[in-house]
């Protein structure tokens, strides 16, 4: 892992006297990489922006480094997993309050960030989940892929005996315990479920605020048909190896 030095001087903080850092994580975005860029500096006044470059083989490290921001390389693609914990990490070092997770390929609106990062802010929640079921938005993921998400929401609702209606959302907001809980672990390949699961173990308090989500801005999902049955099975095992456990 390597970082880029620069540092950009950001306007007046969106939440006074916190520290946010809006975390990207990115593999070949660079269609949608500048723009993502753009519109959180539009939209997050004050927020510092690292984007995680996983291994990318095309320009997505360049582009971000050219437009200032700290850009941390892996050298390897090693996964969305590690690329967040790799955010986290970098968060809990620089003592930010908030990190918020924005993906590199545009689907997440830059002009909501603060309904996630209020209740952070406000001490309602440690996590705050962006969904795309609770409000107007026109989201209407294929077949199989909306049988996953009803399945893993109905099944961490049950666990954590509340009611969650977009578990596989990457939009969302950690607080500082949150920070350094993942720091330490943070599930690998898709995690944003299993995560979930970790902190109602660990007695975090979770929530869901409405959002509505945009298609890809450029480049294409890695998610196929056949990477969809691999992470039900996964991913499913792995919440069962973690009710097992102690806490």
């Amino acid at each position: 892992m390597t970082e880029s030095l620069r540092q950009r001087t950001l306007p007046a903080p969106m939440v006074p006297d916190k520290r946010i850092l809006i975390i990207i994580p990115a593999f070949n975005e660079e269609a949608s990489i500048g723009g993502v860029i753009s519109l959180v500096r539009k939209h997050a006044p004050g927020a510092d922006i690292v984007v995680v470059n996983d291994g990318s083989t095309d320009r997505t490290g360049a582009i971000a480094d050219g437009l200032g921001v700290i850009v941390l390389n892996h050298i390897y693609n090693l996964g969305i997993g590690a690329t967040m914990q790799t955010g986290y990490k970098y968060a809990l070092r620089r003592g930010y309050d908030i990190a918020v997770q924005v993906d590199g390929d545009g689907q997440h609106p830059a002009d909501q960030i603060i309904d996630l990062v209020r209740p952070v802010a406000e001490g309602r929640a440690e996590m705050v989940v962006g969904s795309r079921f609770l409000g107007m938005g026109e989201y209407r993921p294929s077949i199989a892929r909306s049988a996953g998400m009803v399945f893993f929401s109905r099944l961490v609702s049950a666990i954590i005996r509340e009611r969650m209606t977009d578990t596989t959302s990457g939009f969302r907001a950690a607080g500082r315990s949150c920070i350094e809980f993942f720091s330490s672990k943070y599930p690998d390949d898709y995690p944003e479920v299993e995560a979930l699961v970790l902190l109602h173990k660990k007695g975090f308090r979770i929530m869901e605020v409405p959002v509505e989500m945009a298609k890809r801005a450029g480049g294409r999902s890695s998610i196929t048909p056949m990477k969809s049955v691999y992470y039900m099975a996964k991913v499913l095992l792995a919440i069962l190896v973690d009710l097992m456990k102690r806490a």
